[in-house]
């Protein structure tokens, strides 16, 4: 018998969706046959909505998007109460949209730590806390959050962003254990994975080329991840092979944290 993932007529909210792992995570989801609603700050009618809403739509599933800032509440509110207008029930919720908050300790400013504490932190509770009432309406659902492998260790200069993150993994435990059985949450920890961000990233070196050389080889797979995969990874996570899986945050880093030291 062929392992298969089927979830017509669910439908999974997805944030963060105008590119890399959120549009990844929308692909995959719909492959499965679920219906997606996506959001970025990007305006409705701007080519990375439309690209979210053919990937989805391409695979036979309906998609929604909804232009929001889930730094504020207002917004969040909006999404999740368009979401249900438009299909009359969530159950599954990706709650994706983040951004690298890179900084030393010493020079990180208030601005920038609440900003990234507003967008790397408190956007996943509040977005929860607003998915909570229609998920239990719906006899129960998923909640997965997007942290990183920043969660467990890091390198000089991710801070704020790691503290977040590794603060994400508690939140992941506290909704499992107060929303339970209902609702099951699950963490996932990507680490390099191939998007636009990370490019951004070994583009700040002298030689782009060959710091991602050198990062592929940091890894036992020898090779960085995809957002096909990411999003691979929340399908099964949402399924009902995974019903036993709450209150824990999944890494995926390629075996990059098995390493001892950098050789």
């Amino acid at each position: 018998m062929a392992f298969d993932i089927n979830l017509k007529e669910k439908v999974v909210l997805i944030t963060g969706v105008s590119s890399g792992i959120g549009m990844g995570t929308a692909r995959q989801f719909a492959r499965a046959g679920a219906n997606v609603v996506g959001c970025s700050r990007k305006y409705a009618d701007s080519e990375s909505a439309s690209s979210f809403c053919t990937e989805v739509e391409k695979e036979g599933s309906k998609a929604l998007y909804v232009q929001a800032d889930v730094t504020q509440r207002k917004d969040i509110d909006n999404l999740v109460l368009q979401t249900v207008l438009k299909f009359g029930r969530l159950d599954i919720v990706v709650s994706n949209a983040g951004e690298n908050i890179f900084e030393s300790v010493e020079k990180c400013d208030e601005k920038r730590w609440k900003y990234n504490m507003q967008l790397n932190l408190e956007s996943h509770w509040w977005l929860s806390q607003a998915c909570k009432p229609y998920l239990e309406k719906n006899g129960g659902g998923v909640i997965i959050l997007m942290t990183s492998n920043h969660a467990y260790c890091t390198i000089p200069g991710c801070f704020p962003y790691n503290l977040s993150k590794s603060a994400m993994t508690a939140l992941v435990q506290s909704l499992a254990i107060e929303w339970g059985p209902l609702i099951r949450s699950v963490g996932v920890a990507p680490g390099f994975i191939d998007t636009a961000g990370n490019d951004t990233w070994f583009e700040s070196f002298p030689d782009a080329k060959a710091e991602r050389q050198r990062t592929i080889e940091l890894h036992p797979v020898k090779r960085i991840g995809t957002v096909d995969e990411v999003g691979a990874l929340c399908v099964y996570l949402a399924s009902s092979y995974s019903q036993f899986i709450s209150g824990t945050t999944i890494l995926m880093d390629g075996g990059r944290s098995a390493l001892m030291q950098d050789s």
